[in-house]
C-alpha cells in the first residue's frame, strides 16, 4: 500500500470517528469547519434537515493579521450571525482537522461570541 493511500485511509478513519460522535445528538445544529492553506470556512448546519442555517468565511470579511487571528474573527462573526438566527448552542464538527491551531481559535471565537459549544 502506498503512503498516499495510508494517509487517506487514516484521514477517513478520523472523519468517521468524529462524525459518529455527532450522530448521537441530532437536535443541536453542527458547526462544520473547512480550512485550506489560505482561508478558513465555517457554517452552521441543521442536523435534522441537512440545510445550512448560516455560514461565514475569511473571503467575506476583511481582517488582517495571522491566520489564527483571522480564524478567531471568523468565529466571532459566525457567532454573531448565529445569534441573529436564534441559534444559541451547537456541536463542533472539525472533520479531518485536529483540534489545535486555526480550528481551536475559531472555536474560541465562537465561544467568546456567546455560542455554546
Amino acid at each position: 500500500m502506498s503512503i498516499e493511500k495510508k494517509k487517506n485511509k487514516k484521514t477517513l478513519r478520523r472523519v468517521l470517528r468524529v462524525r459518529n460522535t455527532l450522530k448521537s445528538n441530532l437536535e443541536l445544529p453542527k458547526v462544520s469547519v473547512f480550512r485550506s492553506l489560505k482561508h478558513i470556512y465555517a457554517q452552521i448546519v441543521d442536523m435534522s434537515t441537512g440545510k445550512t442555517i448560516v455560514g461565514c468565511s475569511s473571503l467575506e470579511i476583511d481582517v488582517t493579521g495571522s491566520k489564527k487571528e483571522i480564524a478567531k474573527s471568523i468565529g466571532l462573526e459566525l457567532a454573531k450571525r448565529a445569534k441573529a438566527n436564534d441559534v444559541s448552542a451547537a456541536i463542533l464538527d472539525r472533520g479531518r482537522y485536529l483540534y489545535h491551531g486555526r480550528v481551536k481559535e475559531l472555536t474560541e471565537g465562537l465561544r467568546e461570541g456567546g455560542l455554546k459549544i
